[in-house]
């Protein structure tokens, strides 16, 4: 019998190069690799990357010889992936003065040492689908399938972080949504597991350790899925509504000065100029839009302590005339609650008031920040020094959860502050669908990393639930976002300017737009379906390097 030519190929070598040193040295290339598949989030956007670095983990966590080995690898990874993806948290410390900004990275390193905690469980929870199977192969869909509910996970418990999933790696640029414009059938978090399949078929190839035709495909495949731009038709259409939406570009340690409140709101106010007489528009402010109290009944002390209104009356009268006639007002401010003359509770809210400075209603932020709009345990953490990375020692209150505004002529508006569009199924209320998303946001003190990502979060929502998002951002990015995830328009960072249009139309109503966190969750049973087929299947094909390791063991 022949002897089997070795395989002498560049690719050959390289692949086996680097699977090795990865064997070598699991516990330090565990947290590298996941760092490696941050750099596919924005500014980045490095997709490759992201599939580099999940393959990795699958490679180590299909070496692994125990569960406890397995989660232990799947946590390093989430270390290093969340350090690096959230390391705009530590911008956020230089803007107070109660605790030191050397705490900031601090800050970063312990919240990834909870949040690595759900990359962990999809390793354990891969490596036990796949344990004892005839298939080695199976434990990508198993990692898949894991990985669509650790991210779900991710996104309630404790009140939920769902800050970067997987699937943003798969968004396109501004011009087009890339493969995540399938998220209408998937939802986020099943495209994430997407991604997961995706990488799993790099790891395929490198584990095969020869180029063929095979490897080419498994290759080749991801890299098609990822580049093809997901939008082939006509842009959405435009409703009749027209919209002027304020980015003031305030800085960020002057925002919450009252000696500046003024300034503040002549800019913004100059910014939003005058409309066509009889034009029927939207006026739409950022988070922290306008900083009187502009309801009625709350102590005089609380009114003077702002720079222009003694009466909540007059700020409600201005904010009229800077809208003009035919004008509706959407603008973030701040709403108390009184126990006697005592401040209880503050409420981040969105207001609508028209021409006539007539409030029309008003939604408070359901999904506050920890440490930003509350001290979590106050009792325990304000002694020890801690405080909220923003003025002030009153807790926010949280609202009801999502709720449409309906604004007659002005349409009906799903409002979604600041932080709440990173929580995927959680941004409209599915009884009665708005006509678009407003999202006013502060990004100032989320860094340069920050706000393009938060940017990218408000796309996903936009194209998952078929509705276009207006974002007024305090200093950078504001955008306008059609429901196929476009941005039709937009301001960078720290640049004061305003964009007039019309608003995108809203589509029909999408598959996750009427089913919600169910969908993903389904698509994680058809996947954990696939992941059994694949253990019980008696002849199926086994890379080169895995048989070899399953003789090792």
């Amino acid at each position: 019998m022949a002897a089997r030519p070795p395989e002498t190929s560049t690719f050959a070598r390289a692949v086996r190069a680097v699977a090795a040193s990865i064997a070598a040295h699991p516990l330090i290339c565990a947290p590298l690799l996941g760092a490696l598949a941050a750099c596919g989030f924005q500014p980045l956007a490095w997709w490759p990357a992201t599939l580099l670095g999940i393959g990795g983990l699958i490679a180590l966590v299909a070496r692994s010889r125990h569960g406890s080995r397995a989660a232990l690898i799947g946590w390093l990874w989430g270390l290093g992936h969340f350090t690096l993806g959230d390391n705009w948290i530590a911008t956020a410390f230089t803007f107070q003065a109660k605790m030191s900004a050397s705490l900031g990275w601090v800050a970063v390193v312990l919240l990834s040492t909870y949040l690595a905690v759900y990359p962990a469980l999809a390793a354990w929870w891969g490596w036990l689908l796949a344990r004892g199977s005839r298939a080695k192969l199976a434990i990508v869909p198993g990692m898949a399938a894991s990985w669509i509910v650790s991210e779900w996970l991710r996104s309630w418990v404790f009140t939920g972080f769902a800050w970067n999933p997987l699937a943003m790696a798969a968004l396109g640029p501004f011009t087009h949504p890339g493969l995540a414009a399938i998220a209408p059938w998937l939802g986020t978090y099943a495209l994430s597991g997407l991604l997961v399949l995706l990488a799993g078929c790099w790891w395929a190839a490198g584990a095969r350790g020869r180029l063929d035709a095979w490897t080419v495909a498994l290759l080749g495949v991801p890299v098609a899925l990822l580049l093809q731009p997901g939008h082939f038709g006509a842009p959405a259409p435009l409703s009749p509504l027209a919209y002027t939406l304020v980015q003031p570009n305030i800085s960020q340690p002057t925002l919450d000065d009252p000696q500046f409140f003024e300034d503040h709101f002549l800019k913004t106010a100059d910014l939003s100029g005058s409309a066509t007489p009889g034009l029927r528009r939207l006026v739409l402010w950022p988070e922290s839009g306008v900083p009187d109290y502009l309801r009625d009944g709350y102590p005089y002390s609380y009114y003077r302590a702002m720079t222009f209104a003694a009466d909540p009356a007059l700020a409600r009268a201005r904010l009229g005339r800077v809208v003009g006639p035919g004008g509706l007002l959407l603008t973030g401010t701040v709403d108390l609650d009184f126990r006697g003359d005592e401040v209880a509770d503050a409420r981040n809210v969105v207001t609508a008031l028209d021409e006539h400075g007539t409030l029309l209603g008003g939604y408070a932020k359901a999904h506050l920040v920890p440490y930003g709009e509350y001290l979590p345990a106050r009792e325990w953490l304000q002694p020890l020094g801690l405080a909220r990375l923003v003025p002030g020692d009153i807790d926010f209150l949280a609202g009801p959860g999502p709720r449409t505004l309906d604004l007659g002529p002005w349409g009906r508006a799903g409002i979604q502050i600041c932080y709440e569009i990173i929580f995927s199924g959680q941004v409209v209320d599915r009884t009665h669908r708005p006509d678009f998303i407003f999202n006013p946001t502060n990004d100032g003190w989320f860094g340069s990393w920050g706000p393009p990502q938060h940017l990218a979060q408000a796309r996903l929502r936009a194209i998952e639930e078929g509705l276009p998002v207006l974002r007024a951002t305090v200093s950078g990015i504001s955008a306008v976002i059609d429901a196929d995830g476009i941005v039709r328009s937009f301001i960078p960072r720290s640049q004061a300017s305003r964009l007039d249009g019309r608003i995108p139309s809203a589509h029909q109503p999408t598959l996750f737009a009427r089913w919600g966190n169910a969908l993903p969750l389904a698509w994680a049973g058809v996947v954990l379906a696939l992941t059994i087929a694949l253990s019980l299947a008696r002849c199926l094909w086994l890379p080169d390097g895995v048989r070899a390791a399953r003789r090792r063991t």
